[in-house]
């Protein structure tokens, strides 16, 4: 039965911090099917394979084994609150990241505008989200093993940080350390940043979801040359046809 309390408490979180962290949403057998699903993916489109790190785009089309992540429990309700019950997917990507993967600069991924940051600083002015991401962690992070890094509160800059900024307000980006199969879900206008593996022979799992409100667009790659797998569709749920783009008409359908 749905925790309505905690999705409140969680929702409040990232209102406050820009994030949350979600203690053991996959069970170790749901983690073992999930890398080795990841092992056996090839690239297609704009995948990328490479020496220190592979990517994998829109795997929620490769087969219906990917669909029950899409909508986790705890994790769909979350964004259903955030972003509206009629909230749909924007991307499902698959990671694996080697030792020695470098990892990303301090970035926000989207802002709708730029505000002043006086307005985001007025506790009474909450800022509607737009697009939120989950983590999916495969293994435990540490902090060699590529941990996802955070501003808390950062998303009330009202602006993506600067070419070499690497604080807000005198807070550094902090790691996220947890569990294999915690969920980090967070914002897509929170300052966070990918780090190294800095593991002698350990490589980081990770699959992302990504979510946004229903008027944000999917752009699924190879983009015009993409297609529904019938697959996939002839075995989705009526919320997993949703995630995927099968809303009730609305204003500009």
């Amino acid at each position: 039965m749905h925790d309505t309390t905690l999705t409140a408490q969680r929702l409040d979180a990232m209102h406050r911090d820009g994030f949350v962290l979600l203690s053991g949403v996959l069970a170790p057998a749901r983690i073992a099917e999930l890398r080795e699903a990841i092992d056996r993916l090839t690239p297609i489109g704009l995948d990328y394979q490479g020496m220190l790190d592979d990517h994998y785009k829109c795997v929620f089309n490769r087969s219906p084994f990917w669909l029950q992540f899409l909508d986790l429990p705890e994790v769909i309700e979350l964004a259903e609150a955030a972003l509206g019950p009629d909230c749909h997917v924007i991307g499902q990507t698959a990671w694996r990241n080697r030792p020695g993967f470098i990892g990303g600069d301090l970035h926000a991924d989207y802002l709708v505008m730029t505000l002043p940051e006086r307005l985001l600083a007025d506790p009474a002015f909450e800022l509607p989200m737009q697009v939120c991401t989950a983590h999916l962690y495969l293994d435990d992070i540490d902090a060699d093993l590529c941990p996802t890094l955070v501003i808390p509160g950062s998303h009330r800059a009202g602006r993506k940080p600067e070419a070499g900024e690497t604080h807000w307000h005198g807070r550094v980006a902090e790691p996220v350390l947890c569990k294999a199969g915690d969920v980090l879900f967070f914002r897509s206008d929170l300052w966070h940043a990918g780090s190294r593996n800095r593991s002698a022979d350990r490589s980081r799992y990770l699959l992302q979801v990504h979510y946004g409100r229903r008027m944000v667009a999917q752009k699924f790659s190879p983009y015009l040359n993409f297609s529904f797998n019938p697959e996939v569709l002839a075995a989705a749920s009526p919320r997993q046809r949703r995630l995927l783009g099968e809303h009730e008409p609305a204003e500009y359908d």
